[in-house]
């Protein structure tokens, strides 16, 4: 079982079209409204490969209740902790070419008793779990230290933690030391200071947050795939894609990554062909195994061999 913990989920609408031109009256297709947040698509991707999440989230307002029927549709396993204020709702606008615009609210304001019931939801879930996903922002409220926290009690449990945040979030948790943590290039080089253009320069900066407290790093790096800096060395995964919308393609990866337990050079390639999977489908609707093609991608050792063009 694999429990997944979002802070700060939202409902996102995604509307397609050519081209964005700011001030003009545009068309778009017809929007799609998906159920949002890294830790919730995390779950959303591992249903869909028949493999047990349940989802640990707070809900609260309008949109809350149609987040929640919207996992509901989905089938999904779900731990919904209520809160006062409203969910989030975000919206994206997804161009021809792949290039994607996303416009996010910050998320409801957490009263000091609601974040202690979502910490202590999440603990309870996590009994007997393999991992538990910790991802995203927290909205305001929430202590810059909660996943550093929840990632010490997790740890306690006997369980295996993964994180997906961003900058002080991110800089703060590694001191708790989690087993992997999943940064995209922008995020692994605002962590480090250090470029992150090129599969090595991600490998190198890796290296420093592995100094600074993570046990492993799998950095997502869009269309150049993924590296992977562990204790069995350096890898680098790259597949094909055709890019139609990238939201949510960093957690299709991270899902496909402990889909095989996160570890290895098997579980790297099948974390970018669940990436390269989800940036060729619409919105943030997540690959399932006929979207899935473990055959496209090429691994290399960077240590001794060149990264394929």
């Amino acid at each position: 079982m694999i429990v997944t913990f979002t802070a700060n989920p939202s409902l996102d609408r995604t509307a397609e079209l050519d081209a964005l031109v700011r001030g003009e009256v545009l068309r778009t297709s017809p929007a799609r409204v998906d159920a949002g947040g890294k830790g919730v698509n995390v779950t959303r991707a591992l249903h869909a490969n028949e493999i047990d999440s349940v989802a640990v989230l707070p809900t609260g307002g309008y949109e809350g209740q149609q987040l929640t029927g919207l996992l509901a549709a989905e089938g999904l396993q779900t731990r919904c902790v209520p809160i006062a204020g409203r969910v989030r709702a975000n919206i994206t606008i997804a161009e021809a070419d792949g290039t994607t615009t996303k416009l996010n609210e910050p998320g409801p304001l957490l009263s000091e008793g609601e974040v202690t019931a979502l910490g202590d939801a999440l603990v309870h879930a996590a009994r007997g779990a393999s991992w538990v996903v910790l991802a995203g922002s927290l909205p305001p409220g929430a202590p810059e230290g909660l996943y550093a926290e929840l990632t010490g009690r997790l740890h306690d449990l006997g369980v295996r933690v993964a994180v997906d945040a961003e900058g002080p979030l991110l800089r703060a948790t590694l001191p708790a030391r989690p087993d992997v943590i999943k940064p995209n290039d922008e995020e692994l080089s605002a962590a480090t200071g250090l470029p992150v253009s090129t599969p090595q320069q991600a490998a190198d900066a890796a290296r420093v947050l592995l100094a600074h407290g993570a046990r492993a790093v799998l950095a997502s790096l869009g269309a150049q795939g993924a590296v992977l800096v562990d204790d069995a060395g350096v890898h680098h995964a790259h597949a094909p894609a055709r890019p139609r919308s990238t939201v949510g393609a960093g957690d299709a990866t991270l899902a496909g990554f402990l889909s095989l337990d996160a570890s290895g050079s098997d579980a790297l390639a099948t974390a970018v062909a669940w990436g390269a999977a989800a940036v060729s489908l619409p919105g943030s609707r997540m690959p399932s195994p006929e979207d899935i093609d473990l055959t496209a991608v090429q691994v290399v050792a960077l240590d001794s061999e060149e990264v394929p063009k």
